[in-house]
C-alpha cells in the first residue's frame, strides 16, 4: 500500500513562498529585471513608455506614485529575500516609482517625459548626497525605494525650475 501525499511544511511550494515569488515578479517588473544589461534603465524606460502612451493627469500620476512606492517597498523587501541579494540590480520597481516622482505635476509632453528619463537616470546613477546614504539609512525595501524616490524628486525639482525659467 502506497502512502498518500503528505504536506511538507518546509517545501518551497508553501503559500508564503508563492507570495514572495509574486512580489519578486512585481519587483523585477517581470522579465525586465532579468535583462543582462542595464535593467534599471529598462525599468525606467517601461515607466516612461507608460506615461507616453497613457499621459495620465496629475491626480492619476499622484495615485500611481503612491501605489508604486507602497507596492515597490513591499515587493523589494520580499525580492531581496527571494533573490538573496541586498538591493539587487534585478529589482527595478524602484526605478519605476522614482520616474513617476520625476514627472509629477510636469506637462504631459514628450519633451517632459524624455528630459525626466535622462535626468532621472543621471541622478539615479550619480547618487549625489543624500541619495547614496538613503539606502543605508532605511532597511530592506524602504531603502531600495528611497534612493530612487529621492533621485525622482531631484529630477522633478530641476525640471520644475527649468519650466519656470523658460516660460514666455
Amino acid at each position: 500500500m502506497r502512502p498518500g501525499p503528505t504536506k511538507d511544511v518546509d517545501s518551497p511550494r508553501t503559500e508564503a513562498s508563492g507570495a514572495a515569488r509574486l512580489f519578486t515578479h512585481i519587483a523585477t517588473l517581470g522579465f525586465i529585471g532579468y535583462l543582462p544589461a542595464a535593467p534599471g534603465t529598462f525599468g525606467t524606460l517601461a515607466s516612461t513608455l507608460l506615461f507616453i502612451v497613457l499621459r495620465p493627469g496629475s491626480a492619476a500620476t499622484f495615485f500611481l506614485l503612491l501605489v508604486s512606492v507602497v507596492l515597490g517597498t513591499i515587493s523589494a523587501h520580499y525580492a531581496e529575500k527571494c533573490l538573496k541579494e541586498k538591493d539587487s540590480r534585478k529589482i527595478v520597481i524602484d526605478e519605476f516609482a522614482g520616474y513617476v516622482a520625476s514627472v509629477l505635476l510636469l506637462p504631459p509632453t514628450l519633451s517632459s517625459y524624455g528630459a525626466a528619463f535622462l535626468l532621472f537616470r543621471f541622478f539615479d546613477i550619480l547618487k549625489p548626497p543624500p541619495i547614496r546614504s538613503l539606502e543605508k539609512v532605511f532597511p530592506g525595501g524602504s531603502g531600495v525605494v528611497a534612493d530612487d524616490l529621492m533621485a525622482g524628486i531631484y529630477t522633478n525639482i530641476a525640471l520644475q525650475v527649468w519650466n519656470f525659467l523658460t516660460r514666455n
